[in-house]
């Protein structure tokens, strides 16, 4: 479990490490790790490295906090993010979402690869998902 306390920590950590308040936090899902390579003035900071901060285990999350701009915006990046199937709790995932929040982050952008059974998209589309199957959760 992620408390406040923990949260709060993780942001005591990075506020020394920054001096930017971000806007938009972006969270990059499988594949989308090299987003991260158009940060200006990248400030890199290992999951590994932040107090109480889950690690990424899944191959191409790359684990890294990155802190910058992107156009005129202040980013927090996730390069890599955390899945139940890792053996994290729910509270455990959301903790990097809000320690975005109480970095200041106002926005948030989610990627992720997905799959669709609609036959008018194809291989690269992009798609705004507005509603999921959440299979653990029907499960109890």
């Amino acid at each position: 479990m992620a408390s406040y306390d923990e949260v709060n920590a993780a942001c005591e950590y990075l506020r020394k490490k920054i001096s930017i308040k971000p806007q938009v936090g972006l969270i990059c899902g499988s594949g989308l790790g090299k987003l991260g390579d158009g940060v200006l003035n990248p400030i890199v900071i290992p999951y590994e490295e932040i107090p109480n901060f889950p690690k990424c285990s899944v191959e191409g999350h790359f684990g890294n906090l990155i802190f910058g701009v992107i156009g005129n915006k202040y980013v927090m990046l996730m390069q890599g993010r955390l899945h139940g199937y890792e053996g994290y709790t729910q509270q455990q995932i959301t903790m990097p979402i809000r320690v975005m929040k109480l970095m200041g982050c106002e926005y948030l952008i989610a990627t992720n690869a997905t799959g669709s059974v609609h036959l008018d998209y194809n291989v690269g589309d992009l798609m705004v998902v507005k509603d999921h199957i959440s299979i653990p959760a029907l499960a109890g």
